[in-house]
């Protein structure tokens, strides 16, 4: 069982979709796909080259927020392989929510993050980089998972089993990435960051990060377009979308 590609879903309650849509099409420069789904609640955000790997959705209930697609290579048999992942997921301490033989199967981690297991369809290049108004690029390419201190251990050795991939200490403290074989070719990597302090029972939620080759321009720009800046760091500035989903703008070249 291998996965060959990963998608970013941005879940956006229903008041927040279309304006959530418009700041990531701009921000990243990336086209829309036709809306699909029972309710029209899915569409993709098309690259200018390269493969898809951004995703978004309309939720019911709830502020929304990040999940993740784990695309398995189901080599032709995509009811066994998709079940063979989710056993190795259960197996590993995950809840599977829902199922769609052969198509998708929805899961929380340990520490409540949810993922689905879908077939990989050929995807295989990674996007460039985009130009943020004339000055430096930037990217999608991070996924954060952001993990109360007591499930820190546990969360990161589930991620790490499931994928395949070795948790690396990164440059910050409480930070890690996963690395290793089962990442290479991927669009964005796995960070994982221990929270200082949770509330009890808090699960595990998620954000996004942006290489930005001037972060300064890249702030600029995406406060013009309606962010809200509500952190700044040394390394990053953490902001908030016209819908709500906090991500962060961090300063150094985009992952490939």
């Amino acid at each position: 069982m291998t996965f060959r590609w990963l998608t970013v879903f941005l879940d956006f309650p229903a008041a927040g979709f279309g304006p959530g849509i418009a700041f990531w099409r701009a921000a990243t420069g990336y086209g829309l796909s036709p809306f699909r789904g029972p309710g029209g609640e899915f569409a993709t955000l098309l690259p200018p080259s390269g493969d898809a790997y951004l995703r978004v959705q309309r939720v019911l209930a709830g502020d929304g927020g990040y999940h993740l697609d784990l695309h398995v290579d189901t080599a032709g048999w995509a009811l066994q392989a998709l079940d063979e992942a989710a056993g190795l997921a259960l197996a590993l301490g995950a809840t599977v929510r829902h199922r769609e033989a052969g198509e998708v199967i929805v899961a929380d981690s340990p520490g409540g993050f949810t993922f689905c297991l879908v077939r990989w369809e050929g995807e295989r290049a990674v996007p460039a980089p985009q130009a943020v108004d004339g000055r430096g690029v930037s990217r999608v390419d991070t996924l954060c998972l952001d993990i109360p201190p007591e499930l820190f251990a546990s969360e990161s050795a589930f991620w790490a089993a499931l994928t395949g991939q070795a948790p690396q200490a990164a440059p910050v403290p409480g930070f890690a990435y996963l690395t290793g074989p089962a990442g290479t070719g991927m669009p964005v990597r796995l960070l994982l960051q221990r929270r200082e302090e949770a509330a009890p029972g808090q699960r595990v939620r998620g954000h996004i990060d942006l290489g930005c080759t001037d972060r300064d321009a890249a702030v600029a720009w995406h406060v013009d377009h309606g962010a809200r800046v509500t952190g700044m760091f040394e390394y990053w500035t953490v902001l908030t979308d016209p819908a709500g989903h906090e991500y962060c703008l961090v300063g150094r070249p985009p992952w490939k």
